[in-house]
């Protein structure tokens, strides 16, 4: 294990979308799904999707930051979703589906909302970022169909209209980005 990770937790949308493609980072160690920023202790997926529970689809990503940096991620995670759109992604739509940045020290903190203030200054999009930056607090791991949900569904209706598109977008911008294909 390498003890010089860091770990990055971030909502925007489906965390199916937001684990396909920062598996696909060099120097990301790992993606897992699941919930953050919610009461629910150790809430279900069905509990989530109610939108009762407070609690946002989140990827945890432990990543080197030797190789990548935090703001790089962030890059990767604004280019990848829409942070303009409150409570909603696409068809999505709830607290669930939050653009959320769960920061997990001051310099992570200060990391996203420098970023945000000058995305909201280039105007990238035609309304402001709404994204959160709030506190990490506590992470629960999604069931484990969840878990490379896109790497083992890659045919499903909604992967092949949502997520594939987004994986394709992410290595068309970000080749500088991509690991390298082993043999």
């Amino acid at each position: 294990m390498n003890t010089h990770l860091q770990t990055a937790t971030l909502a925007g949308g489906c965390f199916w979308c937001l684990e396909a493609v920062f598996d696909g980072v060099k120097g990301v160690d790992s993606v897992e799904s699941g919930y953050a920023g919610g009461m629910t202790v150790n809430p279900s997926y069905r509990e989530v999707c109610s939108g009762m529970t407070g609690h946002a689809e989140v990827v945890q990503v432990k990543f080197d930051p030797s190789v990548v940096s935090y703001r790089d991620l962030l890059n990767v995670f604004f280019a990848i979703h829409d942070p303009t759109t409150l409570n909603r992604q696409g068809a999505d739509v709830g607290t669930q589906y939050r653009s959320a940045i769960f920061y997990h020290n001051d310099e992570q903190k200060v990391t996203a909302e420098t970023l945000i203030k000058d995305l909201n200054g280039q105007k990238i999009w035609d309304r402001p970022i709404v994204t959160e930056v709030v506190p990490f607090d506590k992470f629960y791991v999604a069931e484990d169909y969840h878990q490379e949900y896109f790497a083992n569904n890659p045919y499903q209706p909604y992967c092949m209209a949502v997520v594939a598109p987004k994986v394709s977008k992410f290595r068309k911008h970000f080749l500088e980005m991509l690991k390298k294909e082993s043999a």
